[in-house]
């Protein structure tokens, strides 16, 4: 794939539908059509080129390359939705709706509609374990309370909606970031137990539900409470720096985001700063590779 030196470049070579259709079934499929329903690979190219045929006595249906991927039965041109997927998963800090909206030259609604589908596409389906040295924190997610003192975070959070999120980073390497219901000693532990390598290196603040993470890792903290923020190799620093550029996505960029859907943004944000090192058009060819999975509106917008 070319290597893009802006947005410009970009919009160039992915100038029409079909070809946007073509990319997207490379990266899907690479020579190897298969069909969505049945996972055949007996399949013809019909005639118009955009669909296929499964030849399967059992199956026997039509389908695109879009079929079973977040943009399937869309309305909107495939040149768009790459241009989003370009934009979202390269932004240092993602885009709202109604600046997408403003890029693309749709209505807000559908923006906002478009942006979640792609952080769909941001979503890491099976993230590896992290390992070596690994700091864990938590943090309000939702609006400005860090110079608050603890008792006061608590009603704080209750009264103005904030969402706990609980999240790892191994020094020099990747961050995991998970939406919790609360900082209760189990929630912690099985948050840490399912993101993080049995036998690392912990290293956390001095919260009491970290206690017991002894026997399954080597756990050392430092006592944020007593103006203890470095003792040698322990600090929090790491995840304490992704908790600033998340909140910045969030209160600079959307302002304001539900608890329902943050789970989403946390997602984007831990894909772009996963993939910091790599080129834009790497970037946006790994979520291309991610595209399987529906997410229809009333989904989104049902309150369950």
């Amino acid at each position: 794939m070319n290597t893009f030196k802006s947005i410009l470049e970009f919009q160039k070579h992915f100038d029409s539908d079909d070809k946007c259709r073509e990319h997207l079934e490379l990266q899907r499929w690479g020579n190897t059509p298969a069909c969505p329903f049945c996972a055949s690979i007996n399949v013809t190219r019909l005639k118009n080129g955009k669909r296929f045929q499964c030849n399967e006595k059992q199956c026997r249906k039509q389908f695109s390359v879009l079929v079973g991927t977040v943009a399937e039965n869309t309305k909107i041109p495939l040149t768009k939705w790459f241009l989003a997927m370009y934009i979202l998963s390269n932004h240092s800090k993602g885009i709202s709706s109604l600046q997408l909206a403003s890029w693309l030259g749709v209505t807000q609604k559908t923006a906002w509609f478009l942006n979640h589908r792609v952080r769909e596409m941001l979503t890491e389906k099976a993230p590896e374990l992290l390992h070596g040295i690994v700091e864990v924190d938590e943090s309000y997610i939702g609006g400005s309370i860090s110079n608050k003192h603890n008792s006061v975070r608590k009603i704080l959070n209750k009264e103005n909606n904030k969402t706990m999120v609980f999240g790892a980073v191994a020094r020099q390497g990747n961050v995991i970031v998970k939406v919790v219901p609360d900082t209760k000693q189990d929630t912690l532990v099985n948050a840490v137990n399912e993101v993080v390598e049995s036998g690392s290196i912990m290293v956390s603040d001095e919260h009491l539900a970290y206690k017991n993470l002894g026997n399954k890792y080597k756990h050392t903290s430092v006592n944020h409470s007593k103006k203890e923020y470095v003792r040698g190799a322990a600090h929090t620093n790491t995840i304490e720096g992704y908790w600033s550029l998340l909140k910045r996505q969030i209160n600079g960029i959307h302002h304001s985001v539900s608890p329902k859907h943050l789970q989403r943004y946390c997602n984007e944000s831990s894909y772009r700063y996963n993939r910091k090192l790599l080129p834009q058009d790497e970037r946006f060819t790994l979520a291309l590779k991610n595209c399987e999975g529906r997410l229809k509106y009333n989904q989104l917008i049902s309150n369950q």
